[in-house]
């Protein structure tokens, strides 16, 4: 059996071990068309063989960019990891200019593309890239060479003992991958992870996925060029577990119950919206089944692992699920039995709801430096804790420091920043990575983390606030879509609150308030603005005084990643957002003073 020490040892394992069918599953004209363990191995071997004979050497940079997760990526991936090769996975979305700085800062030669709308961006900063020598597309393009150039390229196996050898010579720390960081503020950084780093996380996370291995379908569709989807794309490979690409975020409902996976990776942002609109459809229900629906919901929202709650909660729980929470299961498939959370935290109350519908949801911790996680819950053991990210995986080691920063250290800590030994120094400390999130350790060994540490800021007043616990809060209002925090520096914390612009309508229509017919018109309405009101009152409540919202400005556009307000994870760019608002910012301070 193959020893996986190196990221492209795991489609041999999951070939000897598991020798899928369905390997990697990605969707063609209305088709779902396999790719089985063997053809994979197969077929990364010839894009192997392909990029020798175009003399792509060791340590030679290939960026790859997808708008949507595929198993050419994958192909790819380990084709050009097995020689040695190092890939740059790019975000779609970002701007051209940091398109044009990752790919000449990388000093990429060969750049792989999904579709027409990424090879536009790239080829309008293509007169500012030195190293760049060609372009490859996944979608057939008029004029761009195909992907499938490489590997008719390859298919010829006489140069196959090169390949084996430049397998061989490979060690486990060699890098591997460079991801650059979306970051909230600056330019990004390029994150160096070696064959170690990786294949440590994937080994020290596989113990804590419930699954059967090699007889499990996952579904898969947060960004590909993240840490966190593609390790978890490398566990299935390890586990046998046969992985099928969604077609987009919009097609998300038809492929769940196509695919009917029992486990998929989600952000917070993701299963807030699925919530929202579960409870739409609950609040249209009339009479009994709507009573039922809102009594299954509060049932829920008190929901504790491991029947902690008695056997008379169970009972009643047993019940909710037949009637009420069973049509939430068929809605995402009817088969899911995990879903694992990460990249933001995830609201406690969502946690248990799910958790209660027989979806338990189990919410993990890391970063792109750790390839990516520290610490995750796990159903098995006694692992789980909800309101935490679980214990740390094994050989992970976690200290806190004196001003709560979380400090880690362990095999899948990064081996620097690109050509960049200074933010590498600051970052570490006697080998401890600096997480810039604040947090604590409970006597159990479960970790929980309470803030970003640079996002807490100081008002005038010399009071901390905490953003992001204030955030998370105020997000379970149906009125809110999205809120931002302000108030560095300032007398008193305030926000910029995106509405729920569908939501409010419902909302006006059902109250017989006329909103106008433009978004701008709608935060200008005297009623929604007066319900605001209500609503970040109703949550201030929670908090202490000095860290109550006084002051608020509605925003009459949506936060997107295209518009800049996100990164790709879907974190607030805080810095853009308070640029982009900066005349509500002024109404709201310098109105005061």
């Amino acid at each position: 059996m193959t020893n996986v020490s190196r990221i492209f040892d795991i489609p041999y394992y999951q070939l000897e071990k598991y020798k899928l069918e369905d390997a990697l599953v990605t969707k063609e004209n209305e088709n779902w068309h396999k790719t089985s363990s063997e053809s994979y191995v197969e077929q990364a071997c010839a894009i192997s063989r392909g990029l020798l004979r175009m003399g792509v050497e060791k340590e030679t940079k290939i960026a790859v960019i997808s708008s949507n997760n595929r198993t050419e990526w994958h192909i790819l991936d380990i084709g050009a990891l097995q020689i040695g090769a190092h890939t740059i996975p790019i975000y779609p979305t970002i701007s051209e200019d940091d398109y044009a700085y990752i790919l000449e800062h990388s000093e990429a030669q060969y750049c792989f593309v999904s579709d027409e709308e990424v090879l536009d961006k790239v080829n309008a900063i293509r007169d500012k890239l030195s190293s760049l020598k060609e372009v490859y597309s996944f979608n057939q393009i008029d004029g761009t060479k195909h992907w499938t150039e490489v590997l008719e390229l390859g298919k010829e196996p006489s140069n196959q003992d090169e390949v084996k050898s430049r397998m061989e010579a490979i060690q486990p720390d060699e890098l591997a991958t460079i991801i650059y960081t979306s970051g909230t503020t600056g330019k990004p950084k390029g994150v160096m992870l070696s064959h170690r780093n990786i294949v440590s996380n994937v080994l020290n996370s596989a113990e804590r996925v419930p699954l059967n291995e090699g007889d499990s379908r996952a579904l898969s569709f947060l960004p590909i060029c993240h840490i966190f989807e593609r390790m978890v794309v490398y566990l299935y490979q390890y586990y046998g577990i046969s992985i099928y690409f969604a077609e987009s975020i919009d097609k998300m409902s038809d492929n769940l119950k196509e695919v009917k996976p029992n486990v998929m990776t989600v952000v917070p942002r993701l299963l807030e919206k699925v919530y929202d609109k579960i409870y739409a459809k609950g609040s249209d229900l009339t009479g009994i089944k709507k009573k039922l629906f809102f009594w299954a919901l509060s049932l829920g929202e008190k929901f504790e692992p491991y029947g902690a709650n008695g056997w008379w909660y169970e009972t009643k729980l047993n019940i909710a699920r037949k009637l009420i929470f069973s049509k939430w299961q068929e809605g995402l498939g009817g088969q899911l039995d995990l879903m694992v959370s990460g990249s933001a935290a995830l609201q406690p109350r969502l946690n248990r709801i799910f958790a209660a519908a027989g979806i338990p949801v189990m919410e993990g911790y890391g970063l792109t430096e750790t390839s990516p996680v520290i610490a995750v819950n796990c159903q098995k053991n006694g692992g789980w804790k909800i309101g935490t990210v679980g214990k740390m995986i094994p050989e992970v080691e976690v200290k806190i420091a004196e001003d709560g920063e979380i400090l880690c250290k362990g095999p899948s800590v990064m081996t620097g920043y690109y050509k960049d030994p200074e933010k590498t120094a600051e970052a570490m400390t006697d080998g401890y990575f600096h997480t810039g999130d604040i947090g604590e350790v409970d006597s159990q060994g479960f970790l929980k983390i309470t803030d970003r540490k640079k996002e807490m800021f100081k008002t005038s007043g010399g009071k901390y606030i905490a953003p992001q616990i204030i955030e998370n809060e105020m997000k379970q209002s149906r009125f809110i879509e999205q809120i931002m925090v302000i108030g560095e520096g300032e007398k008193l914390p305030a926000a910029l609150v995106q509405p729920n612009f569908e939501f409010v309508r419902d909302w006006a229509k059902r109250k017989k308030i006329d909103v106008g017919n433009t978004d701008e018109d709608l935060i200008k309405s005297p009623e929604v603005i007066k319900r605001f009101e209500k609503e970040i009152a109703a949550y201030n409540s929670k908090f202490g005084h000095w860290e109550q919202i006084k002051k608020f400005e509605l925003t009459s556009d949506v936060w997107s990643v295209e518009n800049g307000q996100l990164t790709p994870t879907l974190k607030l760019k805080r810095r853009v957002i308070k640029e982009q608002y900066k005349d509500l910012y002024d109404k709201i301070y310098r109105s005061t003073e």
